[in-house]
Order: structure tokens, then sequence, then C-alpha cells
């Protein structure tokens, strides 16, 4: 067997956000948001996309956004390479997501709690070797909790370092699941006392993809594979520089040779705008859909 890589975008949306198989993220965020309590029954996943209601705020790309039991919403982010000002895109994701949740005229009472699950290929937090964290509001002195309207929870899995054998309870299986499924050749006898892991890992299978999907993980692996090298050339070089040249390649895999214009408006955007494309430019199909974007831009900037 050879098994897709959950730490790719697509290839964590396919396990984790079947419609059909919801019972595999309800085991997985029991087990990471509820210490593997059966806190959630049942769950609604929902479109991780979310345009700006109100001017001036920018759009929001999600892995998994999901309501569970408890009216609650979970958003879901895997990240792979360590970019800038990654922590403060976390909160306002979170912050955005709380928020919005309110329609025009309606009161607070309206809100629901919101969870933020992100999961990272990268140490987060230097000052701790706990591989997941949970952070709530809280009195700095006296440590009184504030109410849990806004929970982060963070799964760095570089501080997971469990060998096969060593791995015990859910938690556990989940982090490994993540870290490690593509470099298995079978589903690990232990297993299969979970049906929903047996479940993941059929999902996982490259056997049971069809044409399509193959084509777009691999389209996937080889961003997150030249963005790793962009990261490392950028280091040495300067981040911009290398974004740039990265942003440049894909763009011309994409959607073929740009003209020296189009060229000198993307060597022009902000670090932010960078990010910005680098996240959306492989849902482009044509140039046409580049320029759209660049007129986006240029249009919030006026």
């Amino acid at each position: 067997m050879n098994f897709i890589n959950p730490k790719t975008d697509f290839g964590f949306k396919k396990i984790f956000a079947s419609p059909q198989h919801k019972e595999v993220l309800i085991s997985f965020l029991n087990a990471m948001l509820y210490n593997a309590e059966p806190t959630i029954q049942d769950l609604e996943i929902i479109d991780p996309y979310a345009a700006p209601t109100i001017t001036g705020l920018k759009d929001t790309y999600l892995d998994v956004k999901a309501k569970i039991t408890g009216n609650k919403t979970v958003i879901i982010e895997m990240q792979v390479i360590n970019v800038e000002a990654f922590t403060k895109r976390v909160i306002y994701n979170a912050a955005k997501t709380y928020a919005t949740q309110l329609k025009p005229r309606e009161g607070y009472s309206k809100l629901n709690p919101l969870i933020a699950l992100t999961i990272t290929d990268f140490i987060l937090f230097e000052n701790t070797e706990k591989f997941l964290t949970h952070f709530v509001f809280k009195e700095v002195e006296e440590n009184i909790e504030y109410y849990r309207e806004i929970e982060l929870f963070f799964l760095e899995l570089p501080k997971f370092n469990k060998k096969l054998e060593e791995v015990e309870g859910l938690i556990q299986s989940w982090a490994y699941f993540i870290k490690n499924a593509p470099d298995l050749e079978e589903i690990p006898e232990k297993f299969a006392s979970v049906p929903e892991m047996q479940t993941a890992f059929n999902i996982a299978n490259r056997s049971n993809l069809n044409l399509q999907e193959l084509q777009a993980l691999e389209k996937r692996e080889m961003f997150f594979e030249d963005q790793r090298g962009a990261v490392i050339k950028g280091r040495r070089e300067g981040r911009i520089e290398g974004q740039i040249e990265l942003i440049m390649r894909l763009l011309v895999r994409r959607t073929g040779e740009m003209s020296p214009e189009i060229q000198t408006r993307i060597q022009q955007l902000s670090t932010e705008q960078l990010d910005d494309l680098g996240e959306i430019l492989l849902d482009f199909t044509s140039q046409e859909d580049l320029i759209a974007w660049l007129e986006s831009v240029s249009a919030e900037q006026q």
C-alpha cells in the first residue's frame, strides 16, 4: 500500500473532510480537543472558505470547518511552512470566524463558541516539549479563566517522536497517522481496534484515488516541495526575493508565460499580498484569473 500525505491540504481535506465518513473527523477531534472522550456525537462539515463580509477584511482559506456538538464551530488549518506572521494569522482566522457568525442587526447572544485547531510541521513553541497545547483567555496574575468563547489548540508534529511500538491511546495514534502515514506500507495492526482509523487509512490509500485526484495531489506535493526550497533559499538571499521567485515559477506552470507588465505588478506586491497569492494561485486555471486577482488587489488599495 501507498498512502497520501495528510500534511498536504489536499490530503488532509480528503481524509478528514469527507461528508460520507464524518466518523473520521469526529474521532480525530474528540482525541485532540477532548482528551479522547466521546464528547462530539455528530458534526456538520461546512465550506471552509469565507469571503469577507466587511469591506477591508481578508478572505479566509481554511482546511476544514465544522459545526460540532454544543453548537460550537471548529476550524482546522494544516501548515507545513512557518511563514512570516503565521501566529497572527491563526488569531485573525479565529477572531474573524467568531465575529462573522452574526448577521446584520443580530445581538451578541447569537455568538457561539469557536475552537481553532492548528497542526504544524514545524516547532511553534520553543518553551514547551508538549506536542499538543491548549490556550484560553486567562487573568495574568490569578489565572482566572475568561469565558471559553475562543479556544486555540496546536498540534506540533516535530515534537511527536514516538515509534509505532511506543504509541498509546487515540491522541498519539492520530498524531502518528498524520506524521507518518506516507512512510507506511500497510495499516499497522495496533490501529485495527479503531474503526475510524481503518477508514482514514482506506481513504488515504493512493490506489483508491481517481486520476483527477492523483493529479491534484501531485500538484500540491510539488507546490510544497517548491515552497520548502524557496524558504531555504529565501533565508539565504532574502525572504521576499525567494518568495517572488517561487510564485513566478508556480504561476508559469499554472497559467503560462507572463508579460513583463504582469511580472512587475507581482514584484510590487507587499509581503502580505504575496502570502495571499501563494495560497490562492493553485485555484487559477488561466492567466485571466491571475489578472482578475491583481485587479481586485488594486481596487482594495484605492
